[in-house]
């Protein structure tokens, strides 16, 4: 500083500093940058710069160093090429829904699909002046029947929500291709290890869904503490346009959480597979109780649609497959809903709460004919029970469960 310039004052300098700490520093995680504004060297640049491609940074809005990592990350464990992120799963669905559907459209949405995916065609898609319709999953002829020259969206569901029913997932995406409707899959489960969204066949063919949207919350988070999903694609056009509607509607993550989610994707295959192997272990179990008349887990052989996770999910590489650590089972009709209940009251490690993937075992009651429109032949008469498997060891879980149902069904076994 010379004599002749005058001294700022301290607060200033200090918001203001000149200094830039060296290039170079490598560490195991990515830095975090969290920003709404973002600095330009000049006015040019501020005309010119480009996000939507990643070239550039204009706003924290449309993404900083940290979030465009993480995207690319996610679009690897994917298998597509592009992908964005949005603040949950449900926002993914939504941003799909307003990218491509319109007035006067129509989406098909599996009748086993995730509620609030059915609650936003049925309310916020009907003021818009979107149709839908539900088909059933498990007949592809259904959905060929159902689609309609109207129908521009097709929603994929692998399993079915709840009800944990497998697709014939190659079959409802050959169809949508050659009907030339656009086919979008919740990935949720299969997480981009059970098996590829956008490489569904084993015979070297190519067939693919066009969008895959994942809620980031469940196993790439991890630890049950971040709302998050994801948006993924391998079509360009595709891309750009739901990339537009992400910026019109104002969809934004906040960097820690994006943090939170770059530091579970490295320990995220061990824990799939650590959560898969304890849902089978207890799933078989479970339906050796008398008061369990089917267990619905896709890797168990008699459950719906186990013969497609097979031949999609089992592989040379993986010849036993991956089913996440997701289960239900049907409680006898001859018990009451109060007794369901009291069974899910007694458990201790097990909590009552929403959502999977998380390191705490969660259970949920369900009234499955309160979620469907179609006839559920495939689910046995009963009250189904979901449960998600922690990493708690799987030994102190089946003493839980045990002492549960003996609290509430070994009376009137």
């Amino acid at each position: 500083m010379t004599q002749n310039t005058p001294r700022q004052e301290t607060v200033t300098d200090l918001i203001h500093h000149a200094y830039a700490p060296p290039a170079g520093f490598v560490a195991p995680q990515p830095a975090v940058h969290k920003a709404s504004t973002v600095i330009f060297p000049n006015v040019a640049a501020m005309r010119t710069r480009e996000w939507k491609d990643k070239t550039g940074y204009t706003y924290g809005l449309h993404g900083t160093p940290t979030s465009y990592v993480l995207e690319e990350r996610i679009a690897t464990l994917e298998g597509g090429l592009q992908c964005l992120l949005v603040p949950s799963g449900l926002a993914a669905i939504a941003n799909v829904s307003l990218s491509l559907l319109t007035q006067g459209d129509e989406v098909l949405i599996p009748d086993n699909a995730y509620g609030p995916n059915k609650a936003l065609a049925e309310v916020e898609l009907k003021h818009y002046g979107i149709s839908h319709r539900y088909y059933d999953p498990l007949d592809p002829a259904d959905l060929a029947a159902k689609i309609s020259p109207a129908t521009r969206v097709v929603w994929l569901e692998a399993p079915g929500s709840v009800t944990m029913e497998f697709p014939n997932l190659p079959q409802l995406a050959r169809i949508c291709r050659e009907r030339k409707v656009i086919s979008v899959l919740d990935n949720t489960w299969g997480a981009g290890l059970a098996f590829q969204p956008f490489d569904l066949l084993r015979d070297g063919g190519s067939l693919a869904v066009d969008v895959s949207v994942h809620a980031l919350t469940k196993y790439p988070s991890g630890g049950g503490d971040v709302l998050m999903g994801a948006i993924t694609t391998r079509d360009e056009s595709l891309h750009l346009k739901m990339k537009l509607t992400h910026m019109r509607v104002g969809f934004g993550v906040g960097m820690n959480d994006v943090e939170a989610v770059l530091r579970a994707l490295p320990s995220m295959a061990l824990r799939y597979r650590a959560h898969d192997v304890v849902a089978r272990e207890l799933a078989q179990w479970m339906g050796q109780h008398s008061a369990v008349v089917q267990v619905l887990h896709p890797a168990l052989a008699g459950a719906p649609g186990h013969e497609h996770w097979k031949a999609l999910c089992c592989t040379g590489a993986q010849p036993d497959g991956l089913a996440a650590g997701l289960f239900s089972v049907v409680i006898d009709s001859r018990f009451t809903q109060a007794q369901v209940d009291r069974f899910c009251d007694s458990l201790k490690l097990f909590k009552l709460g929403y959502s999977w993937g998380g390191p705490i075992s969660l259970v949920v009651p369900y009234e499955l004919p309160t979620m469907r429109s179609l006839p559920q032949t495939q689910v046995q008469a009963g009250t189904v029970v979901r449960f998600s498997i922690g990493l708690e060891a799987a030994g102190d879980l089946q003493a839980d469960l045990a002492q549960a149902l003996a609290a509430a069904f070994d009376g009137d076994a």
